[in-house]
Order: structure tokens, then C-alpha cells, then sequence
């Protein structure tokens, strides 16, 4: 797995979206996975 530095900004708002224990890799992993969804609906819809 790929290694990232993230700055404190950036650590701040992930720590704003975890809910209880999530992890840092938990919640990157939902925000890729919203991401792609948001794509593949766009691309259907035209």
C-alpha cells in the first residue's frame, strides 16, 4: 500500500468525518468509494 503525508489541515477534517474508532484508511477508503459512485452516476447521466 502506498504511504501518503497529509498536512495538519487535512488531518483536522478527517478527524471531523470519523465516527467512533474509524481508522484514517477506513474513512479514506469511503471517500474514494463515494467518489467513484458520484463518478459512475455522472457518466450514466450524461
Amino acid at each position: 500500500m502506498s504511504e501518503i503525508e497529509l498536512d495538519e489541515e487535512t488531518i483536522e477534517r478527517l478527524d471531523g468525518l470519523r465516527v467512533e474508532d474509524e481508522s484514517y484508511d477506513e474513512i479514506v477508503n469511503e471517500l474514494i468509494n463515494i467518489y467513484e459512485a458520484e463518478e459512475l452516476t455522472l457518466f450514466h447521466a450524461g
